[in-house]
């Protein structure tokens, strides 16, 4: 669980730092920009008191820094209007200086609508005529109040895609853990297994009449199978169809012999046969791996009941038992490698059932439902070919 712990702290850093840095620039941006409009405020009032001392000027009156001031107004939008409410003149809107049709009128809306928000500015004229000086932020503006929320989500997708890459590389690592685990395994037991096979034969032939040895055989057979199980993690086995009935009927018998008479198991399945695909060998291992932790999860004692059904858009197997439960929080968290409530045990089991299901036969399994002292039910649905 420790790569675990440490992929979970690495995320809550990650999102830590997002969250600092979103909040760092939303703080610097906000003084920014409100340092920006009160300069731009400035700029206006300066601007507007031009229009005024253009407004009474005569023959005499040197205009140079009036215009000089008027014209050096590229980046504010302003309307000027007199106190009749009509348009003087405007200056930096771009979206309607390109308009020919009912420009007045668009124009004064623009002005009606700054004017709503604060921004404008009368100009005394003198024997109570006066004119308004309207204007709105500037497109730098404007676009530095936006710029804090679009560095939110180039942060965010950053912290996404780091994350990804992450788990990415800690499945791969993990991929190849199992596979290197499964192959080793596998290895080992091909000696042992080729040697009690000879031995089986020499016992079998010198004492063919002795009861024990079907059952010796049989258990070396199965020892072939667990080691042809453990042979195909890594490799890409190819489903065939299969008769479902047979296979969990095989599975069930099997559990029966090796289970005490205190654990009951009833197998519910259909008349007719449903042929699903799937490899044997490790479908048998699911539904086997679901069987020992719901006797686990009973203590030896309690019943388990075995369902599969062939539904409308998938088939079906269900595993419940009479068990301890399992909590609603934990549901996901069963499936997680190393996760185990057992004192013995390296919590694998339902982590390599899941990885069988959904990778090998694209399926899906989950924790149907579960109440705590009462029972679980897994749930493992296969595609229908």
């Amino acid at each position: 669980m420790q790569w675990i712990n440490r992929i979970r702290q690495v995320k809550i850093g990650l999102a830590m730092l997002a969250v600092v840095l979103s909040v760092a620039s939303l703080v610097v941006s906000h003084f920014l920009v409100r340092d920006l409009k009160v300069e731009e405020q400035r700029k206006m009032e300066i601007w507007a008191e031009a229009m005024r001392s253009l407004n009474n000027a005569d023959e005499t009156t040197d205009l140079t820094l009036v215009w000089t001031v008027l014209n050096s107004n590229n980046t504010i939008p302003v309307i000027v209007l007199d106190s009749e409410g009509h348009v003087q003149d405007f200056r930096n809107i771009e979206e309607l200086t390109t308009s020919a049709t009912a420009l007045d009128t668009l124009v004064l809306h623009r002005a009606l609508s700054m004017r709503r928000a604060g921004r404008a500015i009368r100009i005394n004229l003198g024997d109570a005529d006066y004119m308004e000086i309207c204007y709105d932020d500037s497109l730098i503006l404007r676009r530095l109040a936006w710029w804090p929320y679009v560095l939110f989500g180039v942060v965010l997708i950053f912290v996404v895609v780091v994350i990804f890459a992450l788990l990415s590389s800690k499945k791969a690592e993990q991929n190849k853990v199992w596979v290197g685990l499964s192959k080793e395994t596998a290895h080992q037991l091909g000696t042992p297994i080729s040697s009690l096979m000879a031995w089986y034969e020499v016992l079998r032939e010198t004492y063919p009449d002795d009861p024990l040895l079907p059952e010796m055989g049989k258990d070396v057979q199965r020892l072939q199978r667990i080691a042809e199980r453990f042979s195909k993690i890594g490799s890409q086995p190819e489903p065939k169809p299969e008769n479902l009935n047979e296979v969990l009927s095989t599975v069930v018998q099997y559990i029966r012999r090796r289970t005490s008479n205190r654990v009951t198991i009833v197998c519910l399945l259909p008349d007719e046969s449903i042929i699903a695909s799937i490899s044997v060998p490790l479908f048998e291992w699911v539904v086997e791996n679901l069987c020992k932790n719901a006797i686990d999860a009973m203590d030896g004692n309690g019943s388990i009941t075995l369902t599969a059904r062939e539904e409308l858009d998938c088939i079906s197997v269900e595993v419940s038992d009479t068990g301890k439960g399992i909590p609603k929080n934990r549901f996901s968290s069963v499936f997680t490698p190393g996760y185990t409530t057992k004192k013995r045990g390296w919590g694998l089991g339902l982590s390599l059932a899941k990885r069988i299901v959904e990778e090998y036969h694209d399926g899906r399994i989950y924790v149907k439902n579960s109440e705590i002292g009462k029972g679980t039910t897994f749930r493992v649905e296969l595609k229908k070919h």
